[in-house]
């Protein structure tokens, strides 16, 4: 069984292992490239799991920034009948691409 935790992330829960690249909102520029989350929800490992209430506490995952970047463009078309009415517009979200470093765990 692998070691994975839970973290929360820009309001949204990832399930990241050690190693794992993912795509996430758009974080700050770092000057390292390094940054710490310590929002853990669950920690599982083969002989030990937690669970946070909310969160888990002395418990933190370093992540390394590797790129922003932007998604693939969405368009988005309104339209009214009978009025000749119609608009075209497009949306890209900005993300950031992480790398997750290490987890590490409490020291009790």
């Amino acid at each position: 069984m692998v070691e994975y935790v839970v973290v929360e992330i820009g309001g949204k829960q990832y399930k990241v292992i050690k190693g794992q690249v993912l795509d996430v909102e758009k974080l700050p520029e770092m000057k390292n490239g390094s940054i710490l989350f310590d929002k853990i929800l669950l920690y599982v490992s083969n002989s030990d799991f937690k669970i946070g209430r909310p969160y888990i506490e002395n418990f933190a995952v370093r992540a390394k920034v590797l790129e922003n970047l932007k998604t693939k463009k969405i368009g988005v078309r309104r339209f009214k009948a009978k009025s000749r009415y119609r608009k075209v517009f497009g949306h890209r979200q900005h993300i950031s691409r992480i790398q997750i470093q290490d987890i590490i765990p409490s020291k009790k």
